[in-house]
């Protein structure tokens, strides 16, 4: 049976046509029921008091239509429907692009950010920077957003000062926390140890000082911790051993001192290893060839002394930089390096090596740089016109006083540099008679007891004897006629 449309039918169905061409393609009638949903009015007094503090009471956000989540958003805020209501999720002040929110010379923490109840990213880049302007960031209030923030950072604010409140550790759902190039110091707090869901902790370029919190071992999740560039002190905290999720650890450009834990061998799934710029001593731990996922070894510039010989490379073949320079290292250079053929950089210079330099690393497939000078490496190195040319000045091997290359190089033009050329052995008259004169010495002492005295030249012994008496004779005469001439 065929309906038949009334007149009443046919404008309702055209209504319906026309709503579905509008609104029914890739979403656009979702994008445009969520501009027009509503924002809460102590939500966007919130924001807005926000906004006003960090960048300036000239900014009232009068030309946002309908409010800031609606189609003339505000750069650097973010929003996410909940319940039918827009709510800021993300807040990042700072000059990251051409047209965000800069701060005011005269910057304010206001404490409306903490009204922000859904918030769950607040980021401040270059925002609080005049030295004689200082902020500090508040102690408390920071419990309001527990529930909801999961990403905290401060880039690049010198005028950030004072210590790192310790309710941050009350952030139980933080994943992130980075504060980079900041004036803060003092020490890290402990309670940092308790936020558990924590992936990233990044705490570089600031002043703390102190020692490393004990706590931050239990981290179990933590994928990248960098606390380098401060003025850390002490030894490395033995609980490192519980962050077993650990990629990257910098800690690098500090003051700690003591051994290398032999807990650090627990971080199987570490990739980075950059303990450089310390005071670090004790030796070389065997706990580093347990670490088969090591991409970047990184020990540089500590006293921390020991043989290199007892570094075993055959498991760290994932390894592509190595720098164990200045170190106080004494040994060889083992040959088990040859075996890393991903490396593409190796510095071991100014330690105290010595021996020959292994012909194998040449043939690493992917090295860029080797940096062996400073060093007591000794011989005539093995390398070939073309490894010579590809390296360039990327090969360091001076200051290696009895360091030498073959001769025939000298003619490609492709040479070591700083390394001399090994000088083919010439015997003289003069040392001749020298070495005829020690071994004469080392029988019973009589020029006359050939069998004795010219024993290690065998029958070239009496040839010697006659130059010598013969070179004799030239002096003699030589001085009869300087007598003769007066």
């Amino acid at each position: 049976m065929t309906k038949n449309f009334t007149s009443l039918d046919f404008p309702i169905s055209l209504v319906c046509i026309l709503l579905h061409l509008s609104f029914g393609c890739n979403g656009e009638a979702a994008d445009r029921i969520a501009v027009a949903a509503p924002m809460e009015k102590a939500e966007q007094e919130a924001l807005y008091s926000t906004i006003q503090s960090f960048v300036g009471k000239w900014w009232n956000g009068s030309d946002l239509y309908p409010d800031p989540c609606g189609w003339t958003p505000i750069q650097g805020v973010s929003c996410d429907l909940s319940n039918g209501l827009w709510y800021v999720t993300s807040v990042y002040i700072g000059p990251v692009h051409d047209n965000s929110l800069s701060c005011a010379r005269k910057v304010e923490f206001d404490p409306h950010l903490f009204a922000l109840k859904h918030l769950k990213s607040v980021s401040f880049f270059n925002c609080f920077v005049s030295p004689h302007h200082p902020i500090t960031l508040p102690t408390n209030k920071w419990e309001a957003l527990a529930d909801s923030l999961e990403s905290l950072e401060f880039r690049s604010n010198p005028g950030l000062v004072g210590q790192v409140p310790a309710t941050f550790g009350g952030l139980r759902n933080l994943q992130s926390l980075v504060l980079i190039e900041n004036g803060l110091n003092a020490e890290i707090p402990t309670s940092i140890g308790s936020l558990s869901n924590l992936k990233r902790l990044v705490l570089s370029q600031n002043r703390f000082t102190g020692k490393i919190p004990d706590s931050l071992g239990k981290l179990s999740g933590l994928l990248i911790l960098d606390l380098s560039r401060n003025s850390l002190s002490g030894p490395l905290p033995s609980t490192f051993g519980g962050m077993v999720s650990l990629l990257k650890l910098d800690l690098s450009n500090n003051q700690l001192e003591g051994k290398i834990q032999e807990e650090i061998g627990s971080l199987k799934n570490l990739t980075l290893l950059d303990l450089s710029r310390n005071n670090l001593s004790g030796g070389l731990t065997k706990s580093f060839q347990e670490m088969s996922c090591l991409e970047e070894l990184v020990l540089s510039n500590n006293p921390l002394g020991g043989d290199l010989m007892s570094l075993n490379c055959k498991n760290l073949r994932g390894l592509m930089v190595l720098d164990l320079s200045n170190m106080n290292l004494t040994g060889g250079i083992p040959e088990s390096i040859a075996e890393l053929k991903r490396l593409r950089f190796l510095a071991l210079n100014d330690n105290n090596l010595a021996g020959d330099i292994p012909s194998r690393i040449a043939i690493l497939p992917n090295i860029t740089a080797i940096y062996l000078n400073g060093n007591n490496l000794t011989g005539k190195l093995k390398f070939s016109e073309w490894f010579y040319g590809k390296m360039g000045r990327r090969f360091g091997a001076w200051n290696n006083t009895n360091l030498c290359y073959p001769l025939e190089l000298m003619s490609t033009g492709h040479v070591p540099y700083g390394v001399k050329p090994c000088h083919q052995e010439v015997t003289t008259l003069h040392e001749s008679i020298v070495d005829l004169d020690e071994n004469s010495k080392s029988g019973n002492g009589n020029w006359n007891h050939n069998s004795q005295g010219f024993s290690r030249y065998g029958s070239n012994g009496f040839c010697y004897k006659f130059l010598f008496e013969l070179f004799m004779m030239v002096i003699v005469v030589d001085i009869s006629l300087m007598r003769f001439t007066f």
